[in-house]
């Protein structure tokens, strides 16, 4: 994925929010289930592969006080403020591909995503 920096004041922009799919939102609460004091996951980016940036996806206990949180049918996303200018707007989902089954990111924002898997 790649996207591009600025410099930007995050209190200036009118979040458009990121959205759960029913299947990631189910997919969360399971994982909520099975980890007590678990409140949700945390979605933010890091500089990293061929196309500049790549999601990372954590477990969530205790907000940071810099996040936002978008919640769905029950289950939480939360996410850096810093993080919004390169992840709002994105739907996240959980799909099944082969006999894999994973976390999609559709984010409006990235212009490219490259094949090594990290961005």
């Amino acid at each position: 994925m790649e996207l591009h920096s600025g410099t930007f004041n995050p209190e200036d922009f009118p979040w458009q929010g990121l959205t759960l799919t029913p299947a990631a939102a189910a997919h969360i609460r399971e994982l909520a289930a099975k980890q007590p004091g678990m409140l949700g996951v945390r979605l933010s980016v890091k500089q990293t592969g061929c196309a500049g940036f790549g999601y990372v996806l954590d477990t969530v206990r205790e907000p940071d006080k810099d996040d936002l949180v978008f919640e769905a049918e029950g289950a939480k996303l939360f996410a850096p403020l810093q993080a919004m200018p390169f992840i709002d707007g994105t739907e996240v989902d959980y799909v099944q591909e082969g006999l894999n089954q994973l976390f999609k990111f559709h984010n409006p924002k990235a212009q490219n995503e490259c094949g090594c898997g990290e961005s």
